[in-house]
C-alpha cells in the first residue's frame, strides 16, 4: 500500500508541474477578480493517498476526462450579509470556470464556501478533509488549508494509536471560525475513559496527553505549518464535569468547534447547547439580563404581538437569570414564578411580593393572547404594562447585584477553604489557616517543583476580600485559584496512587496476572487482572492464608481503604503456593 501511495503522490506532483504556470495564471486572475472573497486555492488530487478505495465527495465532481484536474477555490462567506451565500458561490463559480476555460481546458474549478466545508464536518462527511490534506496549496493567506492538513495528519496518527478511545477530534479557535486573522491552530481531543479498568483516570489522562502531544509535534513537522499547533486533551468524565459546571472555555468550544471526527458525542452536545438544554455560563447569564433590556426597548414600538412575546420574555428572562445565578435552573415559566416567590420573597427576603405578581400578570396576558382570549389591547394598557415592566426590570437588576455579592462571598470562602484543606493534606498538618499557610505552601512547592506563578496566584487569592476589587478582577483571581486547586489536587491524587501501588502484590501464575491486598484480618484476590470477574477473599492471620471463598469487586475496592503493607516470608510464600502453584512476584 505504501508503494502505491508513494507512486500516486509522485504522479500527482508530475501532473502539477506540467500545469504549474497555467495554475498560477488562473489563481491570479481569480484573486484579481475577487480580492476580498477568496480564502484559499489548492489543486486537489484525483484520489487522495490514504483514501484509495473511496469515491470523491459529492461536492467535488469527478474529472470528465482522465487528464482533467480539479482546482478547489474556497470562498470566505462568514461576513457576507448583502448577498445570499449560495448566490455568491454560483457567481464566483461561473467566473472561475470562464477563467480556467480561457487558460487551460483541462483544469476545472470547484468553488466551495467555508460554511459548506463546516456543514460537511457537522454531517460527518470528512472526505473533503482528506482531499485537502493531500492537495497542493497555491494560495492560503491565513493557513486554513495548512491547518486542515496538520489536523488530518495528527488525527490519523491519534486514531491509529487510540482508535476505540477517541470520542471526538474537534478543530476550534479563530482560524476555524473563519476569522481573517489568526495566530494559532487549535484542536481538542476527547478521550473515552469510562471503560478503562487497568489504570486510574489520572494515569490515563497523563499517559495519553504525553503521547498525543508528541504526535502533534511530529504532525506539525510533516505538514510544515508555521502557526503554533495547540492540542487540548480531555478525558470524557472531566469534559462532562466542565460542561455541567458551565466552564466558559468549554461552552465556547462547543459553540464554535468544527468536528473533524466524531462518534456522535460532540454534535449531540453542540445541538443541546444551541437548544439551551445545557446550563449556561456566566456569559450566558449576563446575556439574559442584556436581552431583557433590549426587549423592553422593542416593546415600545409594538402592539399586541409585543405584549404576547417580547414584553413577557423581557420580564421572564431576567427572573430566570437571577435564579440561575442563585444556582437554580428553572425548566418552565410557571416554575420560574414559583421559585422566584419561594426563594427570593419568602426564604431570602430579597424581593417584594408585588414584583412576582407583576410577572404573573404579564404571563396571564401572554397566555390569553396565545389562546386567543385577548384579540386587542389599548395603547394606554400597553403604556401601563411597559411602565411596570421597566420598574420590574430595574428591581430585578438590583436583586441580581445582591445575589452576585452573596455568591461572590460564598465563592471566595469556598476557594480559600479548599486551598487550605489541600495544603493541610499535603503537609499532613491540621493547625494551618489560610492566612498562615504560605510558608508551608512554599515548602510543598519546592518539593513538588510547582511553577513560581502559582505562588503569585496564592498571594492574589489572599486579596479577594478587598472591596476595591472590581467584579472582573475578582472573577479573574477566582479562575486562577481554581487552577491552583486543580494542581494541588492532582499532586495529592498522584501521591495516593503511588501509595496504593505499594500496598498491592502482583503475582504472575501460568498465563495470568493476579493482584492481592492484605488487611489486618483478610487477604483479597483479583485472580485475573485482564477480566476482573473472579474475586476471592480469605482469612489472613500470622502470615497464613486460609481457604478462599467468593467475593466481589466492590468488596475488594472497599478493602483497599484498609490495606496494609506486608513482609514476604516463608510462611506467606507457602500459603500463596497452595493457592497458585508455581508463581512469581512482579515488581
Amino acid at each position: 500500500m505504501k508503494k502505491i501511495q508513494s507512486k500516486m503522490e509522485e504522479n500527482f506532483q508530475k501532473q502539477y508541474e506540467s500545469v504549474k504556470q497555467d495554475l498560477e495564471k488562473i489563481k491570479q486572475k481569480i484573486l484579481d477578480t475577487y480580492p476580498e472573497k477568496i480564502a484559499a486555492i489548492a489543486l486537489l488530487p484525483k484520489k487522495p493517498s490514504y483514501m484509495l478505495s473511496q469515491a470523491l465527495p459529492q461536492n467535488i465532481p469527478p474529472a470528465e476526462q482522465e487528464n482533467k484536474k480539479t482546482l478547489l477555490v474556497l470562498v470566505q462567506d462568514v461576513d457576507e450579509k448583502n448577498l445570499n451565500r449560495y448566490q455568491l458561490a454560483d457567481k464566483i463559480s461561473d467566473e472561475a470556470d470562464k477563467i480556467a476555460e480561457s487558460i487551460n481546458k483541462d483544469i476545472q474549478c470547484q468553488v466551495m464556501l467555508i460554511s459548506e466545508l463546516k456543514e460537511d464536518c457537522y454531517d460527518a462527511k470528512y472526505e473533503i478533509l482528506v482531499l485537502i490534506s493531500s492537495s497542493i496549496i497555491l494560495y492560503d493567506p491565513v493557513e486554513l488549508l495548512a491547518a486542515v492538513r496538520v489536523s488530518e495528519i495528527h488525527k490519523a496518527m491519534v486514531l491509529k494509536r487510540f482508535d476505540k478511545y477517541i470520542v471526538s477530534y474537534v478543530a476550534a479557535g479563530s482560524l476555524f471560525r473563519g476569522d481573517k486573522k489568526s495566530n494559532d491552530i487549535d484542536v481538542y481531543i476527547v478521550v473515552d475513559d469510562t471503560d478503562v479498568k487497568k489504570m486510574s483516570r489520572f494515569e490515563l489522562k497523563e499517559k495519553l496527553r504525553g503521547i498525543i502531544l508528541m504526535q502533534g509535534q511530529d504532525a506539525a513537522k510533516i505538514a510544515g505549518v508555521e502557526k503554533q499547533f495547540h492540542i487540548q486533551t480531555y478525558i470524557l468524565t472531566d469534559f462532562w464535569e466542565s460542561v455541567k459546571d458551565a466552564n466558559p472555555v468549554i461552552f465556547t468550544f462547543l459553540r464554535d468547534g468544527v468536528p473533524l471526527y466524531d462518534r456522535g458525542v460532540f454534535m449531540s452536545w453542540k445541538l443541546l447547547l444551541s437548544m439551551g438544554r445545557i446550563r449556561p455560563s456566566p456569559e450566558a447569564i449576563d446575556l439574559q439580563m442584556d436581552l431583557g433590556n433590549k426587549l423592553l426597548s422593542r416593546t415600545k414600538m409594538k402592539l399586541l404581538s409585543i405584549v404576547g412575546e417580547d414584553l413577557y420574555y423581557a420580564m421572564l428572562n431576567p427572573a430566570q437569570a437571577a435564579l440561575m445565578l442563585y444556582g437554580v435552573a428553572p425548566p418552565t415559566p410557571q416554575e420560574t414564578i414559583d421559585s422566584l416567590r419561594t426563594i427570593f420573597v419568602k426564604k431570602e427576603k430579597l424581593l417584594e411580593e408585588k414584583y412576582v405578581k407583576e410577572l404573573e400578570l404579564i404571563r396571564k396576558y401572554y397566555k390569553d393572547i396565545e389562546h386567543g382570549k385577548m384579540l386587542e389591547i389599548s395603547g394606554a394598557e400597553i403604556d401601563s404594562l411597559l411602565k411596570s415592566a421597566q420598574d420590574y426590570f430595574a428591581r430585578i437588576q438590583k436583586l441580581f447585584s445582591e445575589i452576585e455579592k452573596k455568591r461572590a462571598k460564598e465563592n471566595i470562602n469556598n476557594s480559600k477553604q479548599v486551598i487550605e484543606s489541600l495544603v493541610k493534606e499535603l503537609a499532613q498538618k491540621d493547625k494551618i489557616t489560610f492566612t498562615s499557610l504560605m510558608p508551608t505552601y512554599l515548602k510543598i512547592a519546592e518539593k513538588e517543583k510547582i511553577p513560581k506563578h502559582f505562588e503569585n496566584i496564592l498571594n492574589e487569592t489572599k486579596k479577594l476580600d478587598d472591596k476595591k476589587l472590581s467584579k472582573q478582577e475578582r472573577d479573574k483571581i477566582l479562575r486562577e485559584s481554581h487552577e491552583l486547586v486543580r494542581l494541588l489536587d492532582d499532586i495529592i491524587q498522584r501521591k495516593l496512587l503511588l501509595e496504593l501501588q505499594k500496598l498491592k502484590l502482583l503475582i504472575k501464575h501460568k498465563d495470568k496476572t493476579s493482584e492481592v491486598i492484605f488487611t489486618d484480618t483478610n487477604a483479597y484476590f483479583i485472580m485475573d487482572l485482564e477480566k476482573k470477574e473472579e474475586i476471592k477473599k480469605a482469612k489472613f492471620h500470622n502470615d497464613i492464608i486460609s481457604s478462599l471463598e467468593p467475593s466481589k469487586l466492590e468488596e475488594f475496592e472497599e478493602a483497599l481503604k484498609k490495606a496494609k503493607r506486608i513482609t514476604l516470608n516463608s510462611k506467606l510464600m507457602d500459603s500463596l503456593k497452595k493457592i497458585y502453584g508455581d508463581f512469581e512476584i512482579l515488581i
